[in-house]
C-alpha cells in the first residue's frame, strides 16, 4: 500500500495512490499534478548514515568507516514531493543523494539484527542533499551542509506491506531526465537491520522516526533550474526542482 497526505480542494487528505490515481478517504479520485503533495506522514527524529556505500566513500577520497557514520537531519529541512529546494546563495556545490528511507512502526531498544524488521512499518524515498563547500573535517558532523532548510526532500509515499528485502532494491537518480546516479541497497556496508541494532543499542527509536541509509557512488552538482527525480524500485520516485534562495 502507497499512503499519502495531499492537499486538494483546499482539504488536507490521507489518501492512496492506485493505478496513477490519489484515493482520498472517501474514495475520490484526484489527480496526482493537480495537488499540493505533503510529506506521506509525520516524522519523528530523522537520522543519516554518512559512507554507507563503499563506492560513495571512494569518489570522495574517504575510507570505510568502521562503525556507521551517523548524524542528525533536521525536521525543519524536510521538504514534499514537488516541493522548491532552495539553493543557498554562496555556495559553489550542491548535489542530491539518493536514499532508502527506513520509518519506524513500533518502539525499539536493543533490537536484534535478526528481529529488526519486524519493528519496521514500511520505507519511502529520500534525497539528503549537501552542500559540498560545507563538508569539512571541522564542521563534522556535518549539520551546516545537510540541515539546510528545503535540503530533505522524502516521499511521495510511505509504502507499507509491499518491500519483502529492503536489501534488494534499485536506486536512481535523474536531473533533467539525465541519469546521474545507480546504485543498488545490497552494496550497502552496513544493512538496515545491523543499522537498527547498532542505533538502538543506545538510543530508543519511537514510531515515525527516520533513519536515511546512505547514497551510492554518482553525486553530481545540480544549479537552479534544474530538476531532480529519485527513484527506488517499488516505491515510486520523489521529484524536486532547484530554485534560487532567497
Amino acid at each position: 500500500m502507497k499512503l499519502c497526505r495531499f492537499i486538494a480542494q483546499g482539504r488536507v487528505h490521507h489518501g492512496v495512490y492506485r493505478e496513477g490515481l490519489l484515493l482520498d478517504e472517501a474514495g475520490e479520485a484526484h489527480d496526482p499534478e493537480g495537488v499540493t503533495w505533503l510529506l506521506p506522514f509525520s516524522p519523528g527524529k530523522v537520522i543519516g548514515v554518512a559512507l554507507n556505500y563503499a563506492d560513495h566513500a571512494e569518489e570522495l577520497g574517504l575510507g570505510r568507516p568502521e562503525e556507521p557514520a551517523l548524524f542528525w537531519k533536521p525536521n525543519s529541512s524536510l521538504l514534499p514531493h514537488k516541493g522548491a529546494v532552495r539553493y543557498p546563495r554562496g555556495v559553489g556545490f550542491v548535489h542530491y543523494e539518493v536514499e532508502l528511507a527506513v520509518v519506524v512502526g513500533r518502539p525499539m531498544r536493543r533490537v536484534r539484527a535478526k528481529d529488526a524488521l519486524d519493528y519496521v512499518l514500511g520505507y519511502t524515498i529520500a534525497n539528503d542533499l549537501v552542500a559540498r563547500d560545507h563538508v569539512r573535517d571541522t564542521f563534522r558532523p556535518p549539520i551546516r551542509a545537510k540541515g539546510r532548510d528545503t535540503f530533505g526532500p522524502l516521499g511521495p509515499f510511505l509504502v507499507v506491506g509491499e518491500v519483502e528485502d529492503p536489501q534488494n532494491l534499485w536506486l536512481r537518480a535523474y536531473v533533467n531526465g539525465e541519469l546521474r546516479q545507480e546504485g543498488h541497497t545490497s552494496r550497502m556496508l552496513f544493512s538496515v537491520a545491523e543499522l537498527l541494532e547498532y542505533i538502538t543499542e543506545f538510543m530508543t527509536l519511537e514510531p515515525y522516526d527516520v533513519l536515511l541509509t546512505g547514497t551510492p557512488k554518482g553525486i553530481s552538482r545540480v544549479l537552479p533550474g534544474d530538476v531532480m527525480r529519485l527513484e527506488i524500485q517499488g516505491l515510486g520516485a520523489l521529484e524536486n526542482p532547484v530554485v534560487e534562495g532567497a
